[in-house]
């Protein structure tokens, strides 16, 4: 254009192009205003602040203007009061709900064809092996913890049991020294022990570690002495009273009545005794129970629980009211009577260190001996429950299956498992005598009964009978009622002499009267009791017409030696 030349007039505005649909471009119009108090919300593309989820209860922050997961920010404002974006203080009020439509989760793309849900499928395997390794190793851990707790559980019962036992031998020993002061007291002096023919001094300990008994001062032989000369003088003049029962009188004899006083899982009666003046039967069984029955009325007084094993023998005390138990526990216990009828423990003796097989009373009533299975006797004071010495031989190997005391109570015979019948004198403690070998037994002797007139001793073995006269020492008649296969269990003299009760398989009884020079003969009078073959136990009995005694494990039969 020239200078000075007029310009040239505006272009026109281009007008619109059409698109090839022949339709305008749209301008994009707003979103129209949501009316006040809506909080629906079209939109779903919402994203949790805090985990970058879809939320399922979106709730949105008035302050922020965040959105978060209802559960979520709830749990954050309760531990921290604040808004975890932000860092603002931020409450439950300030929280508005967002309403929002349900819509369905997608199914993710995995799932669209097959490929993808093998590898869904071996995820979720591989996923549940692993939790079952998880679950495996956790069995294991447990287990080892289990066994380690287990194992302690037990050291520590085993510690406790041994601090028992320990504080129980304390007791022991500790009653035994209170119980033993007395007598030292009585004596004039300290007295030595006898035993296995060493002496020592009261407290002092044995070479074997055990301790040594306080043994019998010469109060006590004193006593035991001047006991004999009584006894000894008196029979002297005893008679066979005219009240004797005659054999034909034994012939007759019935059973009258049965009692069934022990259990009946474990049966059998190892031992019986009978207080005569009260008419009351004491049995000891082998379900550990003693049972005092009450003749005349039929009623069980009592029943002693206190033993855990068999009660292997057992003696009434008449003088005191006492009973005296020994048993396979290794204890005996002297027991109590009250007024009511029951009995209860006294004292409790744990000297032996085996089966306490035997229980003897002196005839004084004062002492009393016991034999064991350990290869010693213990003699024992009643009242004081001590014991004042223990005696075994250092060569002896065969435990001790009966004892009894000779009547003037100054011998005492004691009867091995081996079939050796020892005598021993009671005031020293020393065998006097001893029958073994081819006059002796065969097998354990059971049972040994010293006759009233003082001169003849009756014992019991597997061989039978065996009647020994105390003046020569010799055996002088061997009686066998039973066939070698059935041992003899038990054998006592009556108290005036003129009976044996044998027992074995059956109860027999033998008339053993008296001549100037001994048992002449010996022949079967009568058998009066018949037991069952499952009946195990000891039979004693009182001849209504004379007062006589017989006893005996199971049934037995009465011999007459002489007539």
């Amino acid at each position: 254009c020239a200078p000075g030349a007029n310009p040239p007039p505006p272009s026109p505005k281009p007008t619109p192009r059409r698109c090839h649909h022949h339709c305008r471009r749209r301008r994009a119009r707003p979103l129209e205003a949501q009316p006040p108090g809506d909080t629906t919300v079209v939109s779903a593309a919402m994203i949790c602040a805090i985990s970058g989820e879809v939320p399922e209860d979106p709730v949105l922050s008035t302050n922020s203007g965040l959105l978060f997961e209802r559960r979520l920010i709830q749990r954050y404002i309760e531990d921290h009061g604040k808004c975890p974006v932000t860092k603002e203080e931020l409450a439950m009020d300030d929280l508005v709900t967002v309403k929002t439509n349900k819509i369905p989760k997608p199914r993710p793309l995995q799932a669209a064809s097959v490929p993808g849900l093998l590898g869904m499928f071996q995820n979720e395997w591989d996923a549940l092996m692993l939790s079952n390794f998880a679950l495996e190793q956790q069995l294991h851990t447990a287990r080892q913890e289990l066994s380690h707790a287990l194992y302690q559980h037990d050291a520590a019962c085993r510690v406790i049991a041994r601090l028992k036992k320990e504080r129980d031998e304390s007791r022991t020993l500790l009653a035994q020294a209170e119980r033993q002061i007395p007598i030292s007291a009585a004596g004039p002096a300290p007295v030595a022990a006898v035993t296995n023919g060493k002496r020592a001094l009261e407290d002092e300990v044995g070479p074997d570690g055990k301790k040594i008994r306080p043994g019998i001062n010469p109060v006590i032989i004193d006593e035991l002495t001047e006991c004999n000369s009584v006894l000894s003088a008196q029979r002297k003049k005893r008679q066979v009273p005219p009240s004797l029962a005659p054999i034909d009188a034994l012939e007759r004899y019935t059973q009258i009545s049965s009692h069934p006083l022990h259990k009946t899982n474990k049966p059998g009666i190892l031992s019986i005794d009978i207080h005569h003046s009260k008419d009351i039967i004491a049995t000891g069984g082998i379900d550990t129970n003693a049972v005092l029955f009450d003749r005349p009325s039929g009623q069980v007084l009592c029943t002693l629980t206190d033993h855990s094993k068999k009660i292997t023998s057992l003696k009434f005390v008449p003088r005191d009211e006492l009973l005296i138990t020994g048993s396979a526990d290794k204890t005996v216990r002297v027991w109590q009577g009250n007024e009511d009828g029951s009995y209860g423990c006294r004292h409790t003796m744990r000297d032996h260190g085996a089966e306490v097989e035997a229980v003897t009373v002196h005839a004084s009533q004062k002492y009393f001996a016991t034999a064991s299975r350990d290869s010693t006797w213990c003699f024992y004071d009643i009242s004081t429950g001590s014991c004042l010495t223990q005696v075994g031989e250092a060569s002896g190997q065969d435990g001790y299956t009966s004892a009894a005391f000779h009547p003037d109570g100054l011998i005492l015979g004691t009867g091995t498992s081996e079939g050796v019948i020892k005598i021993w004198d009671v005031k020293s403690q020393a065998r006097v005598a001893k029958f073994e070998g081819e006059v002796g037994h065969v097998g354990t002797v059971t049972a040994m009964s010293f006759s009233e007139n003082g001169y003849f001793l009756a014992t019991a073995a597997l061989d039978g009978v065996k009647l020994w006269d105390l003046r020569k020492l010799r055996n002088f008649r061997t009686l066998s009622p039973y066939d070698p296969d059935t041992p003899t269990s038990s054998v006592e003299f009556d108290f005036s002499g003129s009976y044996i009760a044998v027992a074995g398989s059956d109860i027999r009884g033998l008339p053993s009267g008296q001549c100037q020079d001994g048992m002449e003969s010996c022949q079967d009078v009568t058998r009066f009791i018949r037991h069952r073959e499952s009946d195990i136990g000891e039979v004693r009995g009182r001849c209504q017409v004379c007062g006589c005694r017989f006893h005996g494990p199971q049934p037995a039969r009465i011999r007459a030696p002489w007539r």
